[in-house]
């Protein structure tokens, strides 16, 4: 199969090489795909997207009229792709259905502690030689209250984890309504209310946009810190701002911004205008914002290039990909039930 590899970084490169042991002919260029980038695609039976990229109506027509038949997204989230013009194009999709919940859930609990000991501003005293405690003092996080919206692979991982340093965790998932084995479900105003800690792990869908807005802050405990390596979209940056401002949000952790395409994944050292809202909260020293980087662990990175290669072998075959089929593939691999399809796609980070 004829390939393009959009948005490709550096550190990608050996681990999709590794997994496709010369099967496909892909060129990997780390060009981000858009309107004018489609004419790589040229002549390609496939492409292969970042979550960055740029999927939408305009560039689905180019691709189809230029024959690719496929489009593959290197991460579990699909939010950035226009899934039914795809399908009215006849475009098959893919996206990596799972891929080490425990990178995501470990860097949430690592933004969390980094926040809570103010490791930051700790490690900028050291370095300028300044060794006074004053303004370092933490939390245990034994006994707190952690709740997690979102309750997939990767909300269980994350669960996991804070239960063992003590915690006592509550889950909201809208798409859930039984009882789940690993942590009691409540209502989201009962999360808001009860939480000290809010951890973010669900898609980004018309739903879920801005659910972190100036109205649910205002159920929030006082000082409370609030975690995103979901989507940058499940959070009103301009509210979170304010509350920043006002106290009600004692500590922020993002490694996912609401505007950030354009922005992560490349190097904005020297722009001469930078983007002001993410300038203002970093400002904050109760802020830290990593640049959607908690997929990035060796063992992910393979995972993700093993199920992207596995993709295209089962397209060229002519079968599907059993749960990494997006829209109305037909699974000729091995028969899903719609209902699996679909609980694997509500719980996209």
């Amino acid at each position: 199969m004829k390939v393009v590899a959009y948005s490709i970084n550096p550190f990608e490169k050996e681990f999709l090489i590794r997994a496709n042991q010369k099967k496909h002919d892909i060129t990997l260029i780390s060009n981000a795909l858009s309107l004018e980038t489609t004419p790589y695609a040229k002549g390609k039976d496939a492409v292969l997207v970042f979550t960055n990229d740029d999927v939408s109506e305009d560039v689905i027509n180019k691709l189809a009229d230029l024959g690719v038949k496929y489009i593959g997204t290197r991460s579990k989230g699909t939010d950035h792709i226009d899934k039914k013009v795809a399908e009215k194009r006849g475009i098959k999709l893919a996206n990596v259905p799972v891929y080490s919940p425990q990178a995501i859930a470990e860097h949430t609990v690592a933004l969390a502690l980094a926040l809570s000991r103010n490791l930051v501003k700790a490690n900028a005293n050291i370095h300028d030689f300044d060794f006074r405690l004053d303004d370092l003092m933490g939390f245990n996080f034994s006994g707190k209250t952690v709740g997690l919206i979102g309750m997939g692979q990767i909300g269980i991982a994350t669960a996991s984890i804070f239960k063992s340093m003590g915690c006592h965790v509550i889950g909201y998932d809208a798409n859930i309504h039984e009882k789940h084995d690993h942590v009691p479900l409540t209502s989201l105003n009962e999360l808001l209310a009860e939480s000290d800690i809010i951890s973010l792990h669900a898609p980004l869908t018309d739903e879920t946009k801005h659910i972190i807005n100036k109205l649910t802050i205002r159920q929030m405990k006082p000082n409370v810190m609030l975690i995103n390596t979901s989507r940058g979209g499940l959070i009103n940056t301009a509210d979170v701002l304010n509350a920043l401002e006002s106290g009600k949000i004692g500590y922020l952790g993002l490694d996912v911004y609401e505007f950030e395409k354009g922005l992560f994944f490349e190097d904005h050292e020297n722009d001469k205008k930078r983007d002001a809202l993410l300038d203002k909260l970093i400002s904050y020293p109760n802020v830290l914002v990593t640049p959607h980087q908690a997929f990035l662990t060796a063992e992910s990175l393979q995972e993700i290039a093993n199920q992207t290669i596995k993709n295209l072998d089962l397209w060229q075959e002519e079968k599907c990909v059993g749960n990494a089929c997006i829209g109305n593939n037909k699974c000729q691999e091995k028969e899903v039930p719609e209902k699996i399809i679909q609980d694997n796609f509500n719980h996209l980070p």
